[in-house]
Parts: C-alpha cells; structure tokens; sequence
C-alpha cells in the first residue's frame, strides 16, 4: 500500500475509504514510522469526508432476512 501511495503521490488522485480512525492504522500497517509516511503523503493535499450513518450493505442484508420470513 505504502509503494502505491507513494507512487501516486502528487501525480493523481487517489480515493481510499476506511472504518478506522487514522491513529488506529498503525495496527494495519504494523510500524509506526511507515503508516506516519504513509498518512503524511495521504493527508498532504486532501479532502477528508467523514460520513457516518447506517452501513448500506448492512440494510440491504437486513431487509433481504425480512423478505425472507415473509
């Protein structure tokens, strides 16, 4: 991940999306140093959108079960 983010660095955009907070990476991409370089290249010149709300495919998953008991 780190290869690609630093490959695209400056060059396009990139969109990526997680459920984690940023200081929870660490545990993803194991060092410290590497997600600290790898957020730095992310966050340099960025739009951050932070969405919170019902997941979508877990609706869908859930109407799908009440369809089903019908």
């Amino acid at each position: 991940m780190f290869e690609l983010i630093s490959q695209r660095y400056e060059r396009g955009s990139t969109m990526i999306t997680s459920n984690l907070p940023f200081d929870e990476w660490t545990e993803t991409f194991g060092t410290e140093r590497l997600t600290g370089a790898l957020l730095d290249r992310l966050t340099h010149h960025v739009n951050i959108l932070e969405m919170n709300g019902d997941s979508y495919r877990l609706g869908q998953s859930r109407a799908r079960k009440a369809q089903a008991r019908t």
